[in-house]
């Protein structure tokens, strides 16, 4: 198999370096951008694996001429490799509350380069979910044991469990998104509940999803809340990839 990746990018172009496609006899996996780009570097990768050639470069320029408008430039290295590659490993989202909001929120995550993980103390609520789940009585200690970068948003049955697992998320500085569920007022109340815990609320999103729609049905607060949490974690890596550079 042949994996494409793109070297370098110069004015605009589909994907960013370090975008990457494996490329096969028969069949593609990833994307460097789509269109007429990744026709020919699939094309080029199969010559490759027919000529035996282990190494190739493109240098492709995305005009007219391929039928592509971005008008700047890409660069790609194409090098044959024996083994499939694992897939990345996402970041995980834990949503607890596996009520209306909560399984239409892991529906739409799993849509997403992420790993979305429902938790409820709830059995009969968690067998309506689809995708990966955990039962447990302590969902409070699911946030202390989750591994950095993980990304939590709240949205109980109850209040109070809320307001427990909210404080427990904010303990976690590496956390990019938490969101809890709720109103002006209920956030009013958890500042206060914070507050007495020397917690600060700035990282807190709530309501959730309410910075692009008012619109309260289940589908709709999960398509705006999963747009929060992908743009907050696009802002983490590439503010994280300025400080690298830098």
């Amino acid at each position: 198999m042949i994996r494409v990746t793109i070297t370098r990018t110069r004015g605009s172009a589909p994907r960013e370096a370090g975008a990457t496609m494996i490329v096969t006899t028969d069949q593609t996996r990833g994307t460097i951008g789509g269109g007429q780009l990744e026709y020919m570097a699939i094309d080029r990768a199969r010559q490759m694996l027919a000529r035996g050639e282990t190494d190739a470069t493109m240098d492709v320029p995305l005009g007219p001429e391929i039928g592509q408008c971005c008008g700047g430039r890409v660069e790609l290295s194409l090098t044959r490799i024996t083994e499939m590659p694992a897939p990345p490993e996402h970041p995980q989202v834990l949503i607890f509350g596996a009520g209306h909001v909560g399984r239409a929120l892991s529906r739409a995550l799993a849509l997403l380069p992420l790993r979305p993980i429902l938790i409820d103390q709830r059995a009969e609520e968690l067998g309506l979910a689809r995708g990966e789940t955990v039962l447990t009585p302590l969902p409070e200690a699911e946030i202390r044991s989750a591994p950095l970068g993980t990304s939590y948003v709240i949205l109980t049955h109850d209040h109070a469990l809320d307001f427990l697992l909210t404080s427990e998320a904010l303990r976690r500085k590496d956390a990019p998104y938490i969101g809890m569920i709720g109103s002006k007022t209920k956030l009013t109340q958890f500042r206060r509940f914070a507050g007495a815990q020397d917690l600060t609320t700035e990282r807190l999103t709530c309501p959730i999803g309410a910075g692009f729609s008012k619109d309260k049905r289940p589908e709709i607060i999960a398509a705006f809340t999963a747009a929060e949490i992908i743009g907050r974690l696009t802002q983490t890596i590439s503010a994280a990839q300025l400080t690298c550079d830098n």
